[in-house]
């Protein structure tokens, strides 16, 4: 099966305050990567009597690194079997790693000549170790027997005194016949409790099963802590997990770490593999949901980890969107490039409320910044009309203030967009007489000015600027005005004195009465030589 490394998968999140307690033995990491391997081997392989065993020695191995070092350290230098560490390489024995103790035996016989025969006698007991392997067709029954032949014959050699006159050897033959003494003098190769485990359960009781290792796990423990030392926390996981009970191994955890990420994935990995069915919590959800839904609260509090958050709330049907949606309203909205992403999570999720929340808020930080292209395009997106028509007043107030149009790439392109409003409809309106004025399209320019006044949808304050844009049409050679729409003009000219007169603002202001003027005369020529036109044409 495949070893996860929970360093390449762990993410640094801010911790849990009090709920941390750090793993005196090894780094937290390397307690994920040592549980998260355990939990695989008792909960998810469940490896039948005798492949178990295989699996923790692995388990050991892959944990007690420093051993491949020493070897390399011992095999380089010029006369292996002098180097200090050279005996040190018990601790190949005591993880069952027959063949390169094998090796290193050899140098002892090459080295020493009085002690080839006692080299020849421990190689030949190690080299008929019984193993499990998955190639064998062999029954347990035959592994069993076999295995009290071999240990018989380790027995043999050590009560016969066979390798009396070299204590490491004996010490390594009684390490064969799984005498505990002799292998709790290597308390300080092994370092910890769990790997005295695996190697009294290789040499003692190589066929052990799931529902027995319990028992072994307790005592070893006791054996090797001794009553002066009480179990840590690491080592308190690991009893829970050797004894099977998956839920003690989490709230354990939930203790321990100092955040969710470690709980949360191996709780979902147990739940895929439907070993929780039977734990759902009080309020309606199970643990797995519960646990990735604190997970996934954590890391909307980080700057940058926010994003895969959303990912964890997709996956909890219950309660995910009702989390997300509660903490995605609370993201600082810090820039326009933060807003679009969250905005495109709450729009991929058709979270309608957020994305119209969102964009109010961004459209109200463009306005009081004076970015009205920018406020609006955020308004239409928000499909907020009331605001999208304050915008589109504060773009024609800034036209009749400065003569020309800001963000003319955004109002010409408005399209389908400008009937969220009426105003909004004249602004993209009014811009389109424009461009067709520029183009020299005067007739349809004109028609369309004409129903911009009659539409009513322009705003009042706005009158006499259409009625001024219409001079110049009115002046042409060519007679852009029938006679019908001269009349509407008129019409629209007094209405506007009408309404001006109430405030008195022509009588204060020459231009305005100037501008009047030159109005009446316009639409009067205008209306005369519509009238011989349109007459002309009648009689011809």
């Amino acid at each position: 099966p495949c070893r996860v490394h929970c360093s390449s998968l762990a993410l640094r999140l801010p911790e849990r305050g009090s709920l941390n307690v750090c793993f005196p033995q090894v780094s937290t990491l390397s307690a994920m990567e040592l549980i998260w391997n355990l939990c695989e081997i008792m909960f998810i392989e469940a490896a039948p009597a005798g492949s178990l065993l295989r699996h923790l020695l692995d388990w050991v191995r892959l944990h007690v690194c420093d051993v491949d070092n020493m070897l390399c350290d011992v095999l380089r230098s010029e006369s292996p079997a002098k180097h200090k560490n050279f005996w040190d390489l018990t601790i190949l024995v005591l993880q069952g790693r027959m063949d390169e103790a094998r090796q290193l035996l050899s140098k002892e016989a090459n080295t020493n000549p009085t002690s080839v025969g006692m080299c020849k006698i421990l190689d030949e007991l190690m080299k008929k170790m019984p193993v499990l392997c998955p190639s064998n067709t062999q029954t347990l029954t035959e592994m069993e027997l076999k295995w009290q032949h071999w240990h018989e014959a380790c027995e043999r050699f050590l009560k016969d005194g066979t390798f009396a006159s070299n204590p490491h050897m004996e010490t390594l033959c009684k390490i064969l016949v799984g005498d505990e003494s002799a292998i709790l003098e290597k308390k300080d190769l092994m370092t910890n409790w769990y790997h005295f485990l695996v190697t009294r359960l290789l040499y003692c009781h190589p066929t052990v099963k799931h529902v027995e290792l319990h028992l072994y796990a307790q005592s070893s423990m006791d054996l090797f802590l001794g009553a002066e030392s009480s179990p840590e926390p690491l080592d308190i996981i690991l009893l829970a997990a050797f004894e099977l009970d998956i839920h003690q191994v989490i709230k354990e955890c939930s203790i321990a770490l100092s955040n969710w990420w470690f709980v949360a994935h191996l709780t979902d990995l147990l739940d895929h593999c439907n070993l929780l069915q039977s734990h759902n919590l009080y309020f309606g959800s199970n643990m797995r949901e519960y646990l990735l839904l604190e997970y996934a609260s954590g890391l909307f509090s980080h700057h940058s980890l926010w994003q895969l958050a959303v990912d964890y709330f997709d996956h909890c049907p219950e309660f995910g969107r009702a989390y997300l949606e509660h903490h995605i309203e609370r993201i600082p909205l810090d820039t326009e490039h933060k807003a679009l992403k969250i905005l495109r999570i709450c729009e991929q999720r058709m979270m309608t409320e957020q994305v119209r929340s969102i964009c109010k808020i961004m459209a109200m930080k463009a306005v009081r910044n004076n970015r009205l292209g920018s406020a609006l395009s955020w308004s239409i997106r928000a499909k907020d009309a009331a605001f999208a028509t304050l915008i589109s007043d504060r773009f024609l107030k800034e036209y009749c203030e400065r003569g020309s149009f800001s963000d003319l790439d955004l109002i010409d392109n408005l399209g389908p967009s400008m009937l969220l409003s009426d105003r909004l409809t004249f602004l993209g309106k009014y811009r389109e007489f424009h461009r067709m004025y520029g183009e020299k399209r005067f007739c349809a320019a004109a028609k369309l000015l004409l129903t911009l006044m009659t539409a009513r949808i322009a705003p009042c304050s706005f009158w006499m600027t259409l009625l001024t844009d219409a001079l110049p049409l009115l002046e042409q050679k060519e007679v852009i005005f029938s006679a019908e729409q001269t009349y509407e003009l008129m019409k629209c000219l007094e209405d506007v004195m009408a309404a001006e007169s109430k405030n008195q603002k022509l009588q204060e202001d020459d231009a305005e009465t100037m501008k009047v003027e030159m109005l009446r005369i316009g639409l009067a020529r205008n209306l005369a030589r519509a009238i011989v036109k349109e007459g002309t044409l009648e009689e011809s």
